[in-house]
């Protein structure tokens, strides 16, 4: 169905991994829709808990867009293509699960804003990210203007895109922009255990945790309080609340169903 990236699902889990290896997986219009789609497929599947993105290969996660479409672009296709890939990335960033990138190498131009829009990065030890689009004499257009302040600080972020500088895994990690930093073949061996932890525990307390977190970057302090509370109040509805208290005061493991 899909011929330009990979889609497996090993319930609770599911793999996305993009499958352009001979240009280091870059980010075309033509992929570009196709994550689109398979993220409608995700969306629609309630038995996915948590989603892992990767790249095929060892080199890349994605070493940033097709720059022969990069080379069409005047105003209208550079604003039209844009858009499109904000639009994927937007259903990324608010997808009802939490997305953890597992960056196997570059994640260049696009490939850093794919991860910056998932929930949560792995990093292998010879990743390398970074922002290089002013090299080419344009600015990023997928997303990294924006998110990247939100996870790393005004002052790193204006650096990155600013000097098109790339920094390393143990650097993306000391400034917060990765989660975790394992060795490659480790990979996708802590990608799935931190996935299993998360699909442990109950699906709608992990959508709105997710989501209260994520209004919290965009909106002020009190209008964050009131939301995060009727999310709260929201999750004590569940039968999910009954059963996560009950196995606790049982002290036995809780038997989630997402109801």
């Amino acid at each position: 169905m899909y011929q330009l990236l990979k889609f497996e699902k090993e319930y609770p889990l599911a793999y996305i991994t993009f499958n352009r290896p001979e240009v280091m997986n870059a980010l075309s219009n033509a992929l570009t829709e196709e994550l689109g789609q398979v993220l409608s497929e995700v969306q629609k599947d309630e038995e996915i808990r948590v989603l892992i993105i990767t790249g095929a290969g060892e080199k890349a996660f994605m070493a940033g867009a097709d720059i022969k479409e990069v080379q069409e672009r005047d105003f209208v296709l550079g604003r039209k293509q844009t858009r499109r890939r904000q639009e994927v990335l937007n259903m990324l960033a608010e997808m009802p699960i939490p997305v953890i990138a597992a960056i196997n190498g570059f994640a260049l131009g696009a490939g850093i804003e794919i991860a910056i829009a998932c929930t949560l990065r792995i990093a292998s030890t010879n990743a390398k990210m970074g922002s290089p689009e002013v090299n080419l004499g344009i600015i990023p257009g997928d997303g990294a203007t924006q998110r990247l302040p939100r996870l790393i600080g005004f002052g790193r972020a204006m650096e990155m895109v600013l000097t098109a500088r790339m920094v390393d895994a143990e650097e993306a990690y000391r400034i917060g922009l990765v989660n975790k930093v394992v060795p490659l073949e480790n990979l996708m061996e802590e990608a799935k255990k931190m996935a299993n932890v998360i699909a442990s525990k109950s699906p709608l307390a992990i959508q709105y945790a997710k989501e209260a977190v994520n209004r919290s970057l965009e909106v002020g302090i009190y209008e964050g309080l009131a939301h995060e509370s009727y999310l709260h109040a929201l999750a004590c509805a569940t039968e999910d609340k009954k059963e996560g208290v009950a196995a606790f005061l049982e002290k036995r493991k809780p038997q989630f169903k997402g109801k």
